[in-house]
């Protein structure tokens, strides 16, 4: 069933608010074996609400909408839906005794105007809200439907998963399975070149490639009449597709390569730390965000001057003169320094020019070096990146240093 998602709200053509309801949305839809062909946002306009509800029938069978439920003069949603599926308003009194009920619970007085969220067409499968006030419902008429649910997110899920998804389920004759791979060291257009081979001939499954800050992913995806149907030609998909890259992939279920590094440390009990010059403290951020990391994650030094790696680290005032601070001899002896002050399983180092000034020819801008002492031994990876901004240089060196470690571990 071909299917559109319609977001109605001013604030969203004015961005006061991101719209996380037409993503989520089309998430759900895609797994259910719907095809999502457009997504419209048009404000609390009933003139434009209506022109759009029109312009998406003409391809769609199903429309979604999100807002325009609640209680006050601009919330029209459901009056265009009846206009447009020929249907009226009539109290809902179930709906009705929910909203009574709800603000005597609350202890808070229900004005007049709330009395508005309980009248729904006549024709309706009503949804109730468990999380607000404003039921939704869906309407059909000659092959059309019309899902319409509240606004605010925390809303719109609950009431899709609880009440929605069974309702589609019914309706849907066949289903997505996919997996999103996660890959690093590898760019969008190489990723899609080497695996060219499988796209040329894809019909089912299909490969997508993503850009993402930093790297990149691979959806690998089948729509079949079971589940275990697409489960299977996704996972017969994704082993050829490990043949010829798997080097770079380091997630199969679409993880941050931080949750990654964080979970294989925790499983096999390595600890960490950290000393960082150009990220600033980043690595350490990234990893304090993932909670239980506190059982691996020992300190972070930010080392930012000569004189903080000399004095933390105890690197040789004789190397930062003769290769500088930006060199791989700097960050073995950061690295290998770390390790004499914390003792931790590993110990990793950063050192680089982030930019947008410092670069030489020698040393431009974007060039890292990452150290990592593990196992008695000391790495060095030297990366130089492409120039994009000094926020997008500290953010790659944090990944690169994240690489370092889990292919080590």
């Amino acid at each position: 069933m071909k299917s559109a998602i319609l977001s109605v709200g001013t604030e969203l053509l004015f961005g006061q608010i991101v719209n996380t309801n037409a993503a989520f949305l089309s998430q759900q839809l895609n797994l259910l074996g719907f095809d999502v062909m457009y997504h419209y946002t048009v404000g609390d306009n009933p003139k434009r609400l209506q022109e759009m509800v029109q312009v998406a029938f003409q391809d769609c069978d199903l429309i979604l909408t999100t807002g325009g439920l609640g209680p006050t003069q601009d919330d029209l949603t459901k009056e265009i839906v009846c206009q447009t599926m020929g249907d009226q308003l009539k109290l809902h009194q179930p709906s009705m005794d929910r909203l009574v009920a709800y603000f005597r619970k609350q202890n808070r007085e229900m004005t007049e105007n709330n009395k508005k969220q309980a009248h729904l067409p006549s024709r309706a499968t009503v949804f109730d809200n468990d999380a607000g006030t404003a039921p939704g419902f869906a309407l059909e008429k000659d092959g059309k439907h019309m899902i319409c649910m509240p606004g605010p997110p925390r809303e719109m899920t609950a009431m899709f998963k609880g009440k929605v998804l069974p309702y589609l389920e019914e309706k849907s004759e066949s289903t997505i399975y996919y997996r999103m791979l996660r890959a690093f060291g590898i760019g969008e257009s190489m990723l899609e070149t080497k695996l060219l081979p499988l796209i040329n001939k894809q019909t089912d499954p299909t490969l997508a490639t993503y850009a993402k800050e930093g790297e990149c992913s691979l959806r690998i995806a089948s729509k079949r009449a079971s589940r275990e149907e697409a489960k299977q030609a996704v996972d017969d998909m994704l082993e050829q597709v490990k043949a010829i890259v798997g080097e770079h992939i380091y997630s199969y279920d679409d993880e941050e390569l931080v949750n990654v590094v964080a979970k294989k440390l925790m499983e096999q009990g390595l600890t960490l730390s950290s000393a960082e010059s150009c990220t600033g403290g980043m690595f350490a951020a990234a990893m304090t965000g993932i909670s239980g990391i506190s059982q691996v994650f020992d300190r972070s030094i930010v080392t930012y001057s000569n004189q903080a790696k000399m004095q933390e680290l105890g690197v040789k005032k004789e190397t930062l003169a003769a290769f500088g601070a930006v060199s791989e001899e700097t960050a073995r002896e950061m690295a290998e320094g770390l390790f004499k002050v914390s003792g931790s399983d590993i110990c990793v180092s950063v050192t680089g020019i982030a930019g947008p000034d410092g670069g030489s020819p020698e040393k431009p801008v974007g060039l890292v070096f990452i150290g990592c002492h593990y196992q008695g031994k000391t790495i060095c990876r030297k990366v130089q990146m492409r120039n994009v901004s000094r926020n997008w240089n500290r953010n790659y060196a944090v990944l690169s240093m994240l690489d370092v470690i889990n292919k080590l571990i």
